[in-house]
């Protein structure tokens, strides 16, 4: 996900995606430790996604 992406979300969308990108990242950490994924370049975008909503986020409520 883009920065430019991020950006057009509202703030309740945002902590939606946190969420639902936090349990993938939970599930795909939990099934690579079982069967080894394919492509484990997904972890790290998953974190690196989960990190970019929640810089975002946080910038709106200091903009409070």
């Amino acid at each position: 996900m883009k920065t430019s992406e991020i950006t057009e979300l509202t703030t309740s969308e945002i902590i939606e995606r946190i969420n639902s990108s936090a349990g993938e990242l939970v599930r795909m950490k939990l099934n690579h430790s079982v069967n080894p994924l394919d492509n484990t370049m997904k972890l790290k975008f998953a974190r690196k996604d989960i990190a970019r909503l929640k810089t975002e986020l946080r910038k709106r409520q200091s903009e409070k």
